[in-house]
């Protein structure tokens, strides 16, 4: 098939491209490489039709024609500056996300596939967390994320496209990114590592995640995309989390603790009935495997920047300023 993938040089986004090659895709991948990074793709360049662009582009149409299917993976994904820079964010996930659907109807593909964020659930009432609980995004990406769900659902119900939501929790592996704006804790925690500086650990360390190893997405991507499911958000994670406090523990080295931060969980847990029942997807990698592939593939975050416990509190001032009220 002819697969348009958005984000195609990111994190999750190269992954998902790499295995559309080997199974034999066409793959036409659009990135603006403002995170994504080309070496991302070093595998596979010379077989993709990759285009350096940005979904906001009104000239986005052309790069759908006659396209069979779409993964829109493409976003602003760093949460703390969203907070500062609402607009971005907005006109990224939400008109970028619209202009994505717009191209992708009038191409015909027949099925699109949206990569949406467990962050929308913002601090659930139920643990492990269904899809059916309500959406409370608590800063703006997780906000723009969800709005960019409900224009994806929007334009299936109304022009009668197929496709699903994938709503994944703590995505990681070989590729995350690590550069720029203080991001997700394991990237911060392994730049950290390289360094020899103590892990930052917010608050006690007991908090809780569901991390979810990037090859599981890829594999519930592309069962998504196989599938004749349709119209419903569907939970991507392990449902089996782990604290901060362990995660660090495995990583090894000094730890120093930060404050707890207003509006985060204590638990991100996933519900992953629907993605079984769905999909036939269960995640196969564990935490402890994970993490030995991550840690083995240093040079994918030797050189991140280094964030010491002052810079966080820096980078995190209109995090405290506004959801500390």
């Amino acid at each position: 098939m002819k697969i348009v993938v958005t984000g195609a040089a990111g994190f999750i986004g190269s992954h998902l491209v790499e295995e559309l090659v080997r199974l034999n895709h066409k793959v036409i991948g659009i990135d603006n490489l403002k995170s994504g990074k080309l070496s991302n793709l070093q595998s596979v360049i010379e077989d993709i039709d990759f285009h350096e662009i940005d979904i906001r582009s009104q000239n986005l149409d052309k790069y759908f024609a006659n396209s069979d299917r779409v993964y829109h993976l493409a976003a602003l994904a760093d949460i703390v500056p969203s907070i500062s820079q609402p607009f971005d964010y907005m006109e990224v996930n939400v008109m970028g996300t619209t202009r994505v659907l717009e191209a992708s109807r009038k191409a015909g593909a027949s099925r699109v596939i949206y990569a949406a964020s467990s962050s929308c659930y913002g601090i659930p009432d139920r643990f492990p967390t269904t899809e059916e609980a309500e959406m409370r995004p608590q800063y703006p990406y997780a906000l723009s994320k969800n709005i960019g769900e409900q224009l994806f659902f929007h334009w299936l119900n109304l022009y009668g496209m197929q496709g699903l939501s994938l709503r994944f929790f703590n995505v990681y592996g070989p590729r995350a990114r690590t550069s720029g704006s203080y991001g997700a804790v394991l990237g911060v925690f392994l730049a950290q590592k390289a360094a020899n500086m103590p892990l930052t650990i917010v608050g006690d360390g007991s908090q809780t995640r569901d991390f979810t190893y990037v090859s599981d997405v890829v594999k519930a991507l592309i069962l998504a995309g196989d599938s004749l499911a349709s119209g419903i958000p569907i939970n991507i994670g392990t449902s089996s989390p782990v604290s901060i406090n362990y995660l660090a523990e495995v990583i090894g080295g000094s730890t120093t603790n930060i404050p707890k931060r207003p509006g985060e969980p204590d638990v991100t847990h996933a519900d992953i009935t629907r993605a079984y029942k769905v999909l036939n997807w269960t995640p196969e990698v564990s935490i402890e495997m994970g993490l030995k592939l991550v840690l083995d593939a240093k040079e994918t975050w030797v050189d991140a920047p280094k964030w010491s416990a002052e810079e966080i509190e820096k980078a995190t001032t209109d995090w405290f300023k506004y959801l500390g009220r």
